[in-house]
């Protein structure tokens, strides 16, 4: 439960030592404990902007993230803060607060731009916090986002004619969230009173011309509007005088400007209301593992020198989580079997069917749980498994079988081999009582329950042992005649054919039986998996469609505001787009190309 989140203090989750990045094993310990899905807001901008007051409000908590009150940058890396979500009572809320950008002290970007990159890949909505108005100053001190390309890779494939586009992006960037503080603008275009979303949309207009500083005033919002699909404005009025600035955390509410105080309420409600849950392609949401996960892997990746790649890093999510949806499986087929098999069973078909049962629902958990199972190896392995399984049983019902008919043989028949032995069947006639008193205890046997497959095969096996027995006993018979032994000892071997012929056809049976089992479990992972590939596909193609929407709805734009070459630009992804929606016979188009901005 989200209530059960105790995180007093935020803590630090990527340390930026010496511009070496980290991951703090402290943080990751309690991200593997939150079993729900995250909403990830991480904030960034440039450092003393009043990143951290806004993170602290969001967390409920008036003192948390430092707020600093100097000059100089106070978050180092990246800090963490998981708390219960206010209005949703199944998902955590995870603040990321960034080190400030720019910093002088640090001499170079690198890292800040490494910072930049990694609040967009871990984050659901990522917040760009800035100073002022949106001016070419601002935009330029965004260029982070036009890097951005050059720091992500979407997917992993070195064939240069699959080189990305803004879709690859789009598809798990974060929403876009522009805060801006100490605005002390009227919110006015033309006389006209507009919103602060407004604001920003006409700041993302482009410049014509061809020159280039037309091409530097363009790149940052043509980034901004390709790669973030969802954009939101709020703006901040300066929440108390110059000289306070750094009392922040120990002012009370009626000490600031109630319109700063009532800007933040409404930001902080939006965030509640509209941050989604951090999702992977495939429709998989992140709870504290997947989430530990990514972290590792990006931050490793840029430690070696690599490029973080999206690709890579839900694959490696795949390789752990369809690893453990094995385990699961097996773990409930276990569980279950357990208490719903009582072996012997009276008969194979009954344990096929209680198997059959169970491992539908153990197919069902590792389908639930798995994503990104290439080549469906994981399956595959979990069907071994199973197989395996249902074969141990079937040897351990046959061994139980065998031991409660030994055993029910050894009682029911103690008697008649007792007095064989006191020679009560040594006599004239004596075979004959032998007989029937056989056939009585026979009887007996076979009136017992639950002597399981391997009641007929067993009887018929300690019968055989007895034979050397009765034959003596036959031939020492006086009252019978030579003629009558013949024809006993003939149909003795008669009856003993018919045994065995029987036991060769219970044998083909059960192995044909064994044989129809392992059909109906590859058609049952068959259908499962053709179900789960019928429902992944439906929503890669919703997603899909959503991008295309989103693409004509840029494109449009483009024409709108008379930049034909950039809509034309935009055409050769459209195109791409579309053409990769295709099925694969339908595909006539040449393959995508590199949309570059410029």
């Amino acid at each position: 439960m989200a209530s059960e989140i105790h995180m007093p203090n935020p803590v630090c989750l990527i340390e930026n030592i010496n511009k070496n990045l980290m991951v703090n094993q402290e943080a990751l310990k309690i991200l593997s404990a939150i079993k729900q899905p995250l909403v990830v807001v991480a904030i960034v901008g440039l450092y003393r902007t009043g990143k951290s007051y806004l993170m602290n409000k969001l967390a409920g908590k008036k003192k948390g993230f430092s707020l600093g009150s100097t000059v100089q940058s106070h978050t180092k890396g990246i800090w963490m803060w998981c708390v219960p979500h206010p209005l949703k009572l199944n998902q955590t809320l995870v603040l990321l607060d960034t080190e400030g950008l720019g910093d002088v002290e640090k001499g170079d970007n690198q890292n800040d731009a490494w910072i930049f990159a990694l609040a967009v890949l871990l984050s659901s909505t990522f917040v760009y916090n800035s100073m002022g108005t949106i001016n070419q100053q601002a935009m330029d001190q965004l260029h982070y986002v036009t890097e951005l390309t050059e720091r992500i890779r979407a997917n992993s494939s070195p064939d240069v004619s699959q080189i990305e586009d803004s879709a690859d992006f789009m598809s798990f960037f974060p929403d876009f969230v522009w805060t801006l503080r100490d605005f002390s603008l009227d919110l006015e275009v033309n006389g006209q009173p507009i919103t602060a979303d407004q604001y920003l949309e006409n700041s993302l207009k482009l410049s014509p011309g061809n020159f280039q500083k037309d091409k530097n005033y363009n790149l940052p919002r043509l980034c901004i509007r390709k790669f973030f699909p969802k954009k939101k404005c709020f703006i901040f009025d300066r929440p108390v005088h110059r000289k306070k600035l750094g009392q922040l955390e120990t002012l009370h509410e009626d000490c600031l400007d109630p319109e700063f105080v009532q800007q933040v309420a409404v930001f902080c409600s939006f965030i509640f209301n509209h941050s989604k849950v951090k999702t992977l392609s495939g429709d998989l949401k992140v709870n504290g593992p997947r989430l530990e996960n990514l972290v590792l892997t990006y931050v490793n990746a840029i430690s070696s020198g690599d490029l973080p790649c999206m690709e890579n890093a839900v694959l490696a999510l795949a390789q752990i989580e369809n690893s453990a949806a094995v385990q699961t499986a097996i773990a409930h087929y276990d569980e279950q079997m357990g208490q719903k098999v009582q072996l012997p069973t009276e008969t194979l078909q009954e344990l096929l069917d209680l198997h059959r049962a169970v491992e539908k629902e153990a197919i069902q958990l590792f389908i639930k749980s798995s994503f990104k199972d290439k080549d469906h190896l994981f399956q595959k392995t979990l069907a071994e498994q199973l197989e395996k399984k249902r074969d141990d049983f079937c040897k351990q019902n046959l061994q139980a079988s065998s031991d409660r008919c030994s055993a029910l043989l050894q009682d029911i028949f103690s008697c008649l081999e007792e007095d064989v032995k006191q020679g009560v069947y040594s006599k004239p006639g004596g075979y004959r009582l032998l007989l029937q008193k056989t056939q009585e205890l026979k009887k007996k046997y076979l009136e017992q329950p639950r002597k399981g497959i391997q009641a007929e095969e067993t009887l018929q096996k300690y019968l055989m042992s007895k034979e050397a027995m009765m034959d003596s006993i036959l031939q020492t018979d006086q009252t019978l005649t030579e003629k009558e032994k013949e024809i006993e000892v003939e149909r003795v071997k008669t009856e003993a054919a018919r045994a065995s012929a029987k036991m060769l056809e219970e044998m083909q049976i059960k192995n044909q039986q064994i044989m129809e089992q392992k059909e109906k479990s590859y058609q049952e992972h068959v259908k499962q998996l053709t179900e789960k590939m019928e429902r992944d596909r439906a929503q890669w193609q919703e997603e899909q469609d959503r991008i295309l929407a989103i693409k004509l709805q840029e494109q449009a734009q483009l024409l709108k505001e008379g930049f034909q070459n950039e809509s034309k630009r935009l055409e050769t992804e459209i195109t791409a787009l579309r053409n990769r929606m295709l099925p694969p016979q339908n595909r006539i188009l040449p393959p995508r190309k590199r949309c570059t901005i410029s």
